[in-house]
C-alpha cells in the first residue's frame, strides 16, 4: 500500500519535472549559426553589457540605453556580428524603455520560444550569430502590428547622415 506523504512526494516531483520541461528554452541554442565562438571568445570580444544580453539572455536595465532615443536616420546592427537588422524608418517610440521596431531587415532575426517566465513570450535572435536581441510582442502599430522590443546592449548604429564636409 502506498503511504500518503510517498504519493505527495511523487506528484510534486512529476509536477517539478512538469515545470523544468516547460521552461526549458527554444531551438537557438541547438542552431547551427553562420558565426559561432567559445564562450571566452564572445566574452573578449563584447562589452560586458553586450556579453550578458546577447550570450546570456539578460535584459538590460530600463531606460539605460542611449539607442532608445536615436532619432537619426541609419542602420541598427547586431553588437555581436554587425549583421544589419533593423532600419530607423521602423523604429518608434514605444515608451518601454527599450529601443523598439516594427518590422526587421530581411533575413535579420530569428525567434524561438522563451518560457523563462510564466507565459511563454517569443524571442528574437540574430539569425547570423544567434545572439539574444529581446522579444516581439503583438501590439506594436500598423502596419505590422508588431513591437520588437530590443535591448540597445545587443545593436550598434551607424548613421547615414553624412555631416559636415
Amino acid at each position: 500500500m502506498v503511504s500518503r506523504r510517498l504519493l505527495l512526494a511523487g506528484g510534486a516531483s512529476a509536477a517539478v519535472l512538469s515545470a523544468l520541461w516547460w521552461m526549458r528554452g527554444g531551438d537557438v541554442s541547438a542552431a547551427t549559426f553562420e558565426i559561432t565562438k567559445s564562450d571566452d571568445e564572445w566574452r573578449r570580444l563584447l562589452k560586458p553589457a553586450a556579453y550578458k544580453v546577447l550570450r546570456q539572455h539578460a535584459t538590460e536595465r530600463p531606460f539605460t540605453s542611449p539607442l532608445d532615443a536615436e532619432k537619426r536616420k541609419g542602420i541598427f546592427a547586431c553588437a555581436g556580428c554587425d549583421l544589419p537588422l533593423f532600419a530607423s524608418e521602423t523604429k518608434f517610440d514605444s515608451g518601454t524603455a527599450w529601443p523598439s521596431f516594427f518590422r526587421p531587415l530581411p533575413n535579420a532575426v530569428a525567434s524561438s520560444t522563451d518560457r523563462s517566465l510564466i507565459i511563454p513570450r517569443t524571442e528574437v535572435h540574430c539569425r547570423r550569430c544567434g545572439g539574444h536581441l529581446g522579444h516581439v510582442f503583438q501590439d506594436g502599430p500598423p502596419p505590422t502590428g508588431l513591437r520588437y522590443c530590443i535591448n540597445g546592449a545587443a545593436l550598434t548604429f551607424a548613421s547615414s547622415v553624412s555631416g559636415p564636409a
